[in-house]
């Protein structure tokens, strides 16, 4: 057997496998030996059929099977002694101008293209900055989060007229082009949050109304042809949803409005526990509180995005890209050409961040220990368990959560990829300069947007 490389370029190679007889034919005469024992053919017993009759019947599907497999060890055993580092998967190279026998005498010679990883160096130092923000709770943050907990706590009423933030209990029906119910059209019956209609003047619209009260609703206005939105009120499909161009009769069924819970002993022991708040002060101050962990949560998710793209335009290196849309498209064949391209950019830019993540891991000896796994296993477990019940798991229950969790192989990458990718980012921010500043919330929700 004879493999060779032939580069192209630097991030280009084709690896050529020439397989004489002698390679092969010990495999396939042990897998036919193999085969005959187990097969089971009428006018044979059980283990006795010979070997020549399973080579006539399926020998060169044996001969096929075995040199894949020749071919797949091969290979594989070639980048790794040559420690080349690949991307994607190596590309088999059709050529139609050779024809083998397949007879158990052929010599075959099989040529892979391969895309190879390029050479670049991580200088990351204190003059690269990268701004972090701290995110100031202002009143208008702290009002609405107020308002908002008052309201999912408060009573139901009934007004006799509808006002801003109110929820219309209505009927709704398609209109056709002479302002006429559209015999067959969509007909749904169901709320209407007013603070969710988008446009100004619709919503003015849907204020001062009253049971019985009829107008007309541009859906497509009122929610800015968000089609997710007008599938909830009109209850049908976002495709369908999509295309609708009539205007709607809105007859009011019912007014619902959700009153603010009063600030008081109560309301503050529901939020909580038993006597933890105990004024109005102390329940700011826990609102508060509870907006800061938020904020820090956002501001660091924003540091890491910031990071990562910061990154990956910095150290600038080439991709085999033609290599790899080539092996996009094999390994999807039914993606287009137009996905495959507008989706390239985006694959190219997680795969540079993946190679810079992979050499900061690998210049700096950074390790990930099964317990860095487990215990970020835990913490999401934890959080997910903490967004159904306010009690946390007993830590010995959580634990075995977390190993049943981490015996699935996809749960077991995706947090291992998890940590790693957490690691590059605390390697980082370690290197480089982190230029702290001071934002209110809605500034800084403008900047997220």
């Amino acid at each position: 057997m004879n493999i060779s490389q032939e580069k192209k370029d630097n991030l280009n190679a084709v690896i050529k496998i020439n397989i004489d007889p002698a390679d092969y034919q010990p495999r396939v005469e042990k897998a036919i030996k193999d085969q005959a024992k187990k097969a089971k053919i009428p006018g044979f017993r059980p283990g006795m059929v010979p070997a020549a009759h399973i080579k006539r019947m399926y020998g060169k599907s044996i001969l096929v099977d075995e040199i894949n497999n020749l071919l797949s060890d091969t290979l594989n055993n070639y980048l790794n002694e040559q420690q080349l580092e690949v991307l994607g998967q190596p590309l088999p190279q059709m050529d139609d101008s050779k024809e083998y026998n397949w007879d158990f005498a052929d010599n075959f010679e099989f040529n892979y293209e391969v895309g190879l990883a390029p050479d670049f160096a991580i200088d990351f130092s204190s003059k690269d900055k990268v701004t972090q923000y701290e995110i100031k709770v202002d009143d208008e943050t702290l009002d609405a989060r107020i308002k908002n907990l008052r309201k999912s706590y408060g009573k139901m009423s009934n007004p006799d007229v509808s006002a801003d933030d109110d929820v219309l209990y209505a009927e709704l029906k398609q209109l056709s082009p002479d302002g006429s119910v559209f015999e067959g059209g969509i007909e749904h019956t169901g709320s209407i949050r007013l603070d969710q209609v988008q446009d100004a003047k619709v919503k003015k619209s849907l204020i001062g109304l009253k049971k019985g009260d009829v107008v007309t609703l541009d859906v497509q206005k009122a929610y800015n042809k968000d089609a997710a939105k007008i599938a909830g009120v009109l209850g049908i499909d976002e495709e369908t949803a999509a295309e609708v161009k009539s205007n709607f009769s809105l007859t009011v069924k019912n007014v619902n409005r959700l009153d603010e819970a009063d600030l008081n002993q109560e309301f503050f022991d529901k939020l909580f526990g038993e006597g933890v708040v105990t004024d109005e002060a102390g329940f700011k101050a826990k609102v508060t509180e509870e907006i800061e962990m938020m904020m820090a949560q956002d501001s660091e998710r924003k540091l890491q995005n910031d990071i990562y793209n910061y990154a990956v335009n910095k150290i600038n290196f080439e991709l085999p890209d033609e290599f790899l849309k080539r092996w996009l498209k094999a390994t999807n064949e039914k993606i287009s050409e137009e996905e495959l391209e507008g989706g390239y950019n985006d694959f190219a830019k997680n795969l540079k961040w993946t190679l810079i993540g992979n050499k900061i891991m690998k210049d700096n000896d950074i390790k990930i220990e099964y317990s860095d796994v487990f215990e970020m296993a835990k913490a999401r477990l934890d959080a997910q368990f903490r967004m159904y019940s306010p009690q946390p798991l007993a830590e010995d229950q959580l634990a075995q959560y977390t190993v049943q969790f981490l015996q699935n192989k996809e749960n077991a990458n995706r947090i291992f990829d998890e940590v790693k990718g957490a690691k590059v980012i605390d390697y980082i921010k370690n290197v480089i300069t982190l230029d702290k500043k001071a934002i209110t919330h809605t500034e800084f929700s403008k900047l997220s947007a």
